[in-house]
């Protein structure tokens, strides 16, 4: 049998393309390196017929081409010439009013025109079931491919340095501004145990800029956003209490915003942005991930990939008991007793007191939060491993490819 000949068409070279176009396919050509062949294009040759009869599948995330209008024009082609075409969505195609894409979005018709897409693809595949439920009622030729660790790539093995004090993480970017103000007024509930954990936010990051309008003449004009006025300044304030956990020097330095740590960091430490091919060794500057998220259809549809990364670093999870989050993640309380759970789960109606409770209870346990961590690594390590992942990968285009 001859080769299968797969084109994928990542949407982007940052974490998209990463975790679901680049790494997925290198892997598959480099563990099925007689099965099939992969080529990687950022740049498609658009309206050239020879080029795209060089493959028997396409693979491509939200859209081919830059052009969301010719998008579906090109997917219907491709059907036509019997190429196997399979569009690949990892978030909601509507963020909700409370994200920050959410006017772009609706203004440019993103969501249509996403939606458009996966109407006339051949094949979708998606992070979860929960969300290739939503999408098989616009297309039902959906297959859960999830987000998966290679467990040997060096950012998962970074050395977590041991400490006498519990420490609380999160890893996130700057569209989670509602999803962290479910832990406000949590560390202030822990104040009297400040001597006993710390804080940590991963990925801070002040790039940006503001639009301003003129009132008068409505003309728009844009600047760079100042640092207090980005999210990452209000995540800041949740986990430091507005600063009062911190003494005055240091809230000082940390209101200069330098990129270099502070000689005598107590308590909360603010941790630069990293790019993709590392970010993930910031998990190895804490013990228990926190993993809040509203509920609400966007976040109902995300991936588990917090889940994932946490267990591969074997560290205790404390998530939202949302969506992604129920997937793979069982509950270890019961009446205040340590049980044979995986994580501590939060209660979409307890969001007010059961972080700081959960939290309370692994400073007081702190062996809790070991055994948690382990737990969780024996939940995700074969499941989310991306061998076993490019297995599965490897079977579904054989059979699409027939």
């Amino acid at each position: 049998m001859s080769k299968i000949n797969v084109l994928c068409l990542p949407s982007d070279r940052s974490g998209v393309g990463k975790f679901r176009s680049v790494e997925p396919h290198i892997f598959l050509q480099n563990k099925y390196p007689d099965d099939f062949h992969v080529d990687i294009d950022y740049e498609p040759k658009i309206n050239d017929d020879n080029y795209w009869k060089q493959y028997d599948i396409v693979h491509f995330h939200r859209q081919i081409g830059k052009d969301f209008l010719k998008s579906p024009m090109i997917i219907e082609k491709l059907n036509k010439m019997g190429i196997v075409t399979i569009m690949d969505l990892d978030d909601y195609w509507l963020p909700g009013p409370e994200h920050p894409a959410h006017s772009l979005v609706k203004q440019e018709k993103i969501d249509q025109h996403i939606k458009n897409n996966l109407k006339v693809a051949g094949h979708v595949t998606t992070t979860t079931s929960v969300y290739a439920d939503l999408i098989k009622k616009l297309n039902p030729n959906v297959y859960v491919l999830p987000n998966s660790i290679n467990p040997d790539e060096s950012q998962f093995k970074a050395e977590t340095l041991p400490s006498d004090k519990l420490r609380f993480g999160w890893l996130g970017g700057s569209s989670h501004l509602k999803d962290l103000e479910l832990l406000k007024g949590t560390v202030n509930k822990l104040s009297s145990m400040k001597d006993q954990f710390e804080m940590y936010i991963c990925g801070f990051d002040l790039r940006g800029t503001v639009t301003e309008i003129n009132p008068q003449t409505g003309e728009k004009k844009q600047r760079p956003i100042k640092p207090t006025e980005t999210v990452w300044a209000r995540y800041e304030e949740f986990f430091t209490d507005n600063y009062k956990m911190i003494d005055e020097d240091y809230k000082k330095f940390l209101m200069t915003f330098q990129e270099t740590e502070y000689p005598n960091a107590n308590f909360y430490h603010r941790v630069w942005t990293k790019p993709v091919t590392s970010y993930a060794k910031n998990y190895s500057r804490f013990d228990v991930s926190l993993a809040p998220i509203k509920d609400n259809t966007f976040n109902r549809a995300k991936s588990q990939l917090k889940v994932i990364e946490a267990g591969f670093y074997k560290k205790a999870l404390i998530a939202s008991d949302v969506g992604p989050y129920t997937i793979d993640l069982k509950h270890a309380l019961d009446n205040g007793k340590f049980t044979n759970g995986n994580a501590l789960l939060v209660d979409k109606n307890r969001n007010h007191g059961d972080w700081a409770k959960y939290m309370k209870k692994l400073i007081q346990n702190p062996s809790w939060a070991e055994d948690l961590g382990e737990r969780l690594y024996e939940t995700v390590k074969d499941t989310y491993n991306l061998n076993t992942v490019t297995k599965t990968r490897a079977e579904l285009y054989k059979t699409l490819a027939k």
